[in-house]
């Protein structure tokens, strides 16, 4: 394509730069639109397209960004240059990976080729879940100095990535959905448009903490305001390892009170609620009404009794899936669910709706509206269990291209429920975090890190869940049981201090000493939450490895610095973990949960490290360092 112009303009605190391009031979024209916030060190970009011809144009593929100039382009050399990615999967979320760019890209210097090399190393999305195998992010960093290219698409859907190498360096392309991997395959008729899914670059030359730090500020600024995102409301639900979506009202009241007791301020009731207890909820879901079986006094009970208990009563719903034997699937038309030459598509006994059609939209506002006016239901699980596969080819576009307008109708009707229900508090969930994607989460106030229900195995989730999601969106879920020891329940509840805390559990049934360690749990947690809310996380032991012993998160604001260390095995084990923007400060080390840990703790300012002896595993402790 050929420059036809640019132009530079100001919206509010963005500085906005859009390059005109044209293709002369079809008269296809874009307009490349670079958006920023100056001092932030993080660019946005999207293309719109729009076909200015005489005969339609087919698109296969769209970079929302291309750039060359990467770390080790311009003679520096790609010796050094590592390249960061991140492996997504159910129970496993977040496992950051990094590789010398030369094990991946080989050096092919030596007789000139007559064209440049075809390789590149690529990371792709599979069917519907943009997190389901992946993370839509990645990195390459220089090893001599830390400087850092940390990227993200920010959309719910397909999306594909690479890094290669032309002459003189590297280059990266980010998109959203393409015909080769995701079978989109755009017609774009005489005069109509189309826009990219919006990417983010963030560029640091002060390592990947830093660059991670500027994504976050820059979360902050693109997502939808909410007065949720500084409460940080402190939720318990009673999914994981508790009732596992089998609730009655005889089993939920004793969880009420105990929850109320250690200081919940909202309370979900999870999967199930809607199911009567002879019927496979699984494949009956899409209507949403309360079991009368499983609540005999009616679900109002078990929600007043909440309410008068000081907490807001919450439900999970699955919008987009309808059971195969659920009435809905009859009564809405064919049109309104994903479907290919015609058939409905069914996965695991569900259908899937598609939010493009006027149907099914209106039957989830119906839904929405009666849960919230008509139960006083103040907050939302919206969960998504079932990857639907590339998409519908309803309206004879491509599977592709109808899994977009389905991706992008979702966002849009998100959109209308916060509009409608501004004090309405939304997680997102997605089997865990299989569509834990920056689109939704510019959205939404709550992130579900995981379905993991083994408390060892959460903590490498939720320490490296803020490289993906703000510090007050990661839900971490916190599961204490009668059955653990104080350290086990120690263990579970540091792994929501530095987010979201997220409570499950028996807590009907703990000893007061017990329910007393949750208690102070949730106490520190709200001292410290006002704080997390500006948060910006770092890694003084690095990102962790899934079989690492010793994990460790920090938390950077304005009044202290928090480091939350979980130790899973091995005895007599000393850590020295590097904290380098306190680096010559005379700080105050100290534990702030669980009370009285053995823990060691030795602050040496002038090497800028902390040093912790954790107590015998498995264990873990949040620490707080203070000028």
């Amino acid at each position: 394509m050929q420059y036809r112009g640019h132009h530079l303009s100001t919206d509010g605190d963005w500085r906005q730069h859009v390059v005109s391009l044209e293709d002369p031979q079809t008269g296809l024209l874009a307009e490349v639109v670079f958006r920023a916030i100056p001092g932030l060190g993080v660019l946005r970009s999207f293309v719109r397209l729009t076909n200015g011809g005489a005969a339609p144009v087919v698109i296969e593929a769209i970079a929302s960004l291309v750039t060359a100039g990467l770390p080790g382009s311009g003679g520096g050399g790609l010796d050094d240059i590592d390249v960061y990615w991140a492996d997504n999967d159910w129970f496993a979320e977040n496992r950051w990976q990094h590789r010398p760019l030369r094990e991946l890209l080989p050096d092919l210097d030596g007789p000139p080729h007559r064209a440049p090399r075809r390789g590149c190393f690529t990371m792709t999305s599979g069917g519907s879940w943009s997190t389901g195998q992946h993370l839509p992010m990645g990195a390459v960093v220089d090893r001599r100095d830390g400087s850092t290219w940390l990227w993200e698409i920010e959309h719910n859907g397909a999306w594909h990535w690479q890094v290669g190498e032309r002459a003189p360096g590297l280059y990266l392309a980010l998109l959203g959905p393409t015909d080769a991997e995701h079978q989109w395959r755009l017609v774009l008729g005489i005069g109509e448009s189309f826009e990219t899914v919006p990417a983010a670059l963030a560029v640091s030359p002060d390592g990947f903490d830093d660059a991670v730090a500027r994504l976050t500020r820059y979360r902050r600024a693109v997502r939808r305001p909410h007065p949720d995102h500084t409460a940080l409301s402190l939720i318990y639900n009673d999914y994981m390892n508790t009732l596992m979506g089998d609730p009655t009202t005889e089993r939920l009241l004793p969880l009420i009170d105990a929850a109320a007791t250690v200081g919940a301020e909202y309370f979900c009731i999870d999967a199930g609620w809607y199911a009567e207890q002879d019927e496979n909820w699984w494949s009956t879901v899409g209507v949403w009404h309360p079991s009368r079986s499983r609540f005999p006094g009616g679900i109002e009970v078990v929600l007043d009794h909440i309410r008068s208990r000081g907490m807001v009563p919450g439900l999970w719903l699955e919008p987009e899936a309808v059971g195969v034997d659920s009435p809905v699937a009859a009564d809405l038309p064919v049109d309104a669910f994903f479907q290919r030459g015609g058939v409905r598509l069914e996965e695991t006994g569900r259908y899937h709706l598609d939010l493009r059609h006027p149907a099914a939209v209106a039957h989830l506002d119906e839904v929405v509206d009666r849960l919230v006016r008509d139960l006083g239901v103040g907050y939302l699980k919206l969960d998504y269990n079932v990857n639907i596969g590339p998409g519908t080819d309803s309206g004879g576009t491509s599977a592709g291209v109808g899994l977009l307008g389905h991706n992008r109708a979702l966002l849009r009707w998100l959109d209308g429920v916060l509009d409608r229900h501004p004090h309405l508090v939304v997680e997102n969930c997605g089997s865990g975090a299989m569509r834990a994607d920056a689109a939704m989460l510019a959205r939404l106030q709550v992130q579900s890190t995981s379905d993991q229900e083994d408390l060892l195995r959460y903590a490498p989730i939720a320490a490296a869940a803020p490289v993906l999601i703000t510090p007050e969106q990661c839900g971490n879920w916190a599961y204490p049981q009668a059955t653990f020891t104080a350290e086990e329940i120690g263990f579970t509840l540091c792994t929501g201090l530095l987010g979201r805390l997220y409570l499950s559990g028996h807590l009907d049934r703990m000893n007061p000493e017990q329910l007393e360690l949750v208690a102070r749990a949730v106490t520190v947690h709200k001292e410290i939450r006002p704080s997390l809310a500006d948060a910006v996380p770092f890694w003084p032991a690095g990102l962790p490895a899934w079989d690492d012993t010793s994990i460790c998160l920090g938390m950077r604001t304005p009044e202290a610095s928090y480091v939350v260390v979980w130790h899973r095995a091995g005895d007599d084990t000393e850590l020295s973990l590097p904290v380098d923007h306190l680096a010559g400060v005379p700080v105050k080390a100290e534990v702030l949960f669980p009370p009285r840990a053995e823990v060691r703790l030795h602050w040496d300012a002038a090497s800028a490290r902390l040093q912790v002896r954790p107590a015998a595993a498995p264990s873990a402790s949040l620490i707080v360092l203070r000028a």
